[in-house]
């Protein structure tokens, strides 16, 4: 295949990846806070070895203060679309910027120790570089500099 030809068949393969959405079909496992599969493209709270293992979140406001402060910090992100809503719960869909790769987040806000809880995974694919463990770290980084506007 020459050099030309090559060019044409990626991006026709680009093309069709980008116009298909990359979404991918929602676990079945949501709302469950599943384990990480053994694949490098998911994070979680839960998880207790290095690759998936990531620091959840602390709040010292009440719970439906931190829901608010949550909420505002995953609608300042790009691409994010909250897909359930429930007084502890929430499943943020995010994708990426070129293909649309949809990434699930999954938050859970505990009463008692003040501490939100998360599972980020890839919907397809096997490594997502990193996009996940970013994203997660930026959302905590983003949520604690909004903590003195969030008022009662």
């Amino acid at each position: 295949m020459t050099g030309g030809k090559k060019f044409f068949v990626i991006l026709s393969l680009a093309q069709a990846l980008a116009i298909s959405g990359c979404g991918g079909t929602p676990p079945t496992t949501l709302g469950q806070f599943a384990p990480c599969p053994s694949s490098p493209n998911c994070v979680s709270t839960q998880a207790t070895d290095e690759e998936h293992g990531i620091g959840s979140i602390s709040y010292s406001a009440n719970k439906d203060q931190a829901k608010k402060q949550l909420l505002k910090t995953i609608l300042s992100s790009p691409r994010s679309r909250v897909v359930v809503d429930k007084a502890d719960y929430l499943h943020v869909e995010f994708a990426s910027r070129v293909f649309r790769f949809v990434d699930d987040v999954e938050f859970y806000l505990g009463i008692e120790d003040q501490v939100i809880h998360f599972r980020s995974a890839s919907r397809i694919g096997h490594s997502d570089l990193g996009a996940n463990r970013k994203r997660m770290e930026t959302l905590r980084s983003r949520f604690i500099a909004l903590a003195p506007a969030i008022q009662p």
